[in-house]
């Protein structure tokens, strides 16, 4: 079998993104192919294009964090997954039009549900899931800060939390205001002059939680906003992603000041989520995986949470994608979906 995939070369431009055919080698014992019908452009490979993700795979490589297909091709023991859609975390590898994967990295996607729609909800649905209810463990009649709310797992984070029975607030620019308003979320502008004078006018006695994806000097903010007991959830450094130097520096030092911060006796927790951790421990990762997504496609399946797609585009048009999920004008994730696809 043919497969068109997009390669990324080295640090280039996004029309410097390159697409070649390969043959796909058979499926093995318990491998399959799938036909890919949607693959999302998240913030991982924007950093990946400048060099700048932490754990940075060699160029080239194929980006594709995550991915939602239908399965076309079994390799002996996966018979029974033929022609079911499911939903696999890849890292890498997932801007193809078929990809082989370990049968056991599946994740069945309801039927009945849009691929594009589930593939919003991959890596952004296990992030948010576990951050809010894993680590965070937020609770009915808290409050919470999701910074970015608009963004793929900001959008995710604000839905669970007021599903979960919490106020939230929402930082964005103000063209979103009324996607994050809708989503149940109190929207406040990210550039305001003293933000976290701002936040304290809506939560005075500071929040609950807070969830920070944009690292750098701001995170202080953060912490200093949490109310008594309250936990930072930290899960990626967005400010420094068009600054040279480093790729692993800016998180290093992130690392070092989240646990400068829990060595104080003041009761608040500070954390990093890495969705990888674990991994080495396979079978319970995998089972996680299934147990965690499996709950965020249920409550997209029953309609109580609602995608942020903010566009489909061919993958053949991956230069467009690209540019379109870095230039802060949507809200949602940027999808890419098969070429011979409407758009």
């Amino acid at each position: 079998m043919r497969a068109l995939e997009v390669v990324l070369p080295g640090t280039v431009e996004p029309d410097g993104l390159e697409l070649r055919h390969r043959d796909l080698p058979s499926p093995a014992a318990g491998q399959v192919v799938v036909r890919v019908e949607a693959s999302g452009v998240s913030f991982a490979e924007q950093q990946m294009r400048r060099g700048k993700y932490y754990d940075q795979p060699p160029f080239p490589f194929v980006p594709g964090y995550d991915l939602v297909g239908t399965v076309v091709r079994t390799g002996p023991g996966a018979e029974s997954l033929l022609g079911g859609r499911f939903a696999a975390l890849t890292k890498t590898g997932g801007w193809a039009d078929h990809v082989l994967l370990d049968a056991a990295d599946l994740v069945p996607v309801p039927e009945g549900v849009d691929p594009a729609e589930a593939e919003a909800f991959v890596v952004n649905g296990i992030t948010a899931w576990r951050m809010l209810h894993t680590i965070a463990r937020v609770r009915k009649g808290q409050t919470v800060l999701v910074h970015g709310a608009n963004g793929g797992v900001g959008s995710t984070l604000v839905q669970l939390a007021r599903l979960a029975g919490a106020t939230v607030i929402g930082t964005a620019s103000p063209r979103h205001h009324d996607t994050v308003r809708a989503l149940g979320a109190t929207p406040v502008d990210y550039r305001t002059p003293d933000l976290p004078a701002r936040i304290r006018e809506l939560a005075p006695a500071g929040v609950d939680a807070v969830f920070d994806h944009v690292g750098g000097p701001g995170i202080v903010d953060s912490y200093r906003l949490l109310a008594p007991r309250g936990t930072l959830v930290a899960y990626g450094t967005a400010s420094t992603r068009d600054e040279p130097g480093s790729s692993r520096l800016p998180v290093l030092k992130l690392f070092a000041r989240l646990a400068l911060w829990n060595a104080l006796p003041n009761g608040h927790r500070a954390t990093f989520f890495n969705i990888w951790a674990g991994k080495r421990r396979r079978t319970a990762f995998r089972a996680a995986l299934r147990r965690d997504l499996g709950e965020v496609f249920a409550l997209l399946a029953q309609g109580k949470l609602r995608a942020q797609v903010a566009a489909r585009v061919p993958l053949s048009e991956v230069a467009r994608a690209v540019t379109l999920a870095e230039s802060g004008t949507v809200a949602g994730k940027v999808v890419l979906v098969p070429s011979d696809t409407t758009r």
